[in-house]
């Protein structure tokens, strides 16, 4: 580990201010310091944020949901709040990490977490995203549990994060506090593909902190939940899962909200599925047709052929279990 100097901020201009000079802000460390141990992170200083006020999960006036960037993935999958209105965030935590990493790791945190591919995190590897212009050591080598859409020719690194798939799929915004004041970017345009520049993973302004994740407020009755296949069923990544919520009244989907996990170097939102379904009458047969729309675009590797119809078969199923089957 190199040297790296340690401040802890007891206010937000504080925060703000080490962060805007260069400062890397840490919380529950879970994921930056496993970098910072493998040298793939070499941060001059970390910012711990820990002590600000960002730990409230609260109903907005409109009947949405506020989940602070502090508040820890335990603390917001056991809010009953939280399992009330969106049991599919709920679930996309309960499925992530450990229970201890659960306990320590934080919703902001969460969403800004690095990819899990070996290659990035083998320092001696090609790797664009670690080291802009090097290569993609991915491309050719063992690639099973990489992504096969929104992929490049410099990343086919999946997001690893369960709870950034149901905020896309319920289309969430980031609330964030930088230098220049307040600014709200919704969470489709958060996190960035890799193209032709994988080092650039989120839309974070030099300095900026995020205070919260909003969900909107979703017409009711809503139904939903996340599914995750891996390959154990403890403490592992996903291959592929499925964020569904939806929206039935009469007898006919209003609206549908559908994303996937595992596959995709962001969380991939599956419009082509949700347009799908909506005006219909729930069906096995109609779940089926709807989930066949899901690796729409997919460019499978040489390990992961197996993933467009894991995908699909994930989709299908997270759809009955949610909308049920007649």
């Amino acid at each position: 580990m190199h040297p790296f100097s340690f401040l802890k901020a007891t206010t937000t201009r504080e925060a703000l201010h080490a962060g805007r000079r260069g400062g890397r802000y840490i919380a529950g460390g879970t994921t930056m310091v496993d970098l910072m141990r493998e040298t793939v992170e070499r941060p001059e200083t970390l910012v711990d944020i820990s002590d600000l006020p960002l730990r409230e999960v609260t109903v907005t006036e409109r009947g949405g949901l506020r989940i602070g960037a502090l508040v820890r993935m335990a603390e917001a999958a056991a809010h009953p709040k939280v399992r009330a209105l969106y049991p599919v965030v709920s679930e996309s935590l309960e499925l992530s990490a450990s229970a201890q990493l659960r306990n320590m790791a934080t919703i902001g945190g969460n969403i800004m977490q690095r990819t899990r591919c070996t290659y990035f995190r083998d320092v001696t590897a090609d790797c664009d995203k670690r080291d802009p212009g090097s290569g993609c050591a991915a491309l050719q080598g063992h690639n099973r549990t990489h992504a096969i859409l929104g992929t490049s020719d410099a990343c086919v690194a999946t997001h690893p994060s369960d709870v950034a798939v149901a905020f896309a799929a319920l289309e969430a915004a980031v609330h964030l506090l930088g230098p220049d004041g307040e600014r709200r970017i919704p969470f489709a345009d958060f996190l960035l593909k890799p193209g032709t520049t994988p080092h650039r993973e989120h839309a974070l302004r030099q300095g900026e902190l995020i205070t919260a994740v909003e969900i909107p407020a979703l017409p009711r009755p809503l139904r939903s939940g996340y599914l995750k296949v891996r390959d154990r069923q403890s403490y592992e990544f996903a291959l592929t899962s499925a964020a569904v919520a939806l929206h039935v009244r009469g007898g006919v989907i209003q609206e549908a909200k559908v994303a996937a996990g595992g596959v995709g170097t962001v969380p991939w939102k599956l419009p082509a599925v949700e347009r799908h379904l909506v005006g219909e009458r729930p069906s096995r047969a109609l779940w089926a047709a709807a989930a066949e729309k899901a690796a729409d675009g997919a460019r499978p590797l040489r390990h992961n052929g197996f993933k467009p119809e894991l995908l699909k078969r994930t989709v299908e199923r997270q759809l009955r279990v949610v909308g049920g089957a007649k």
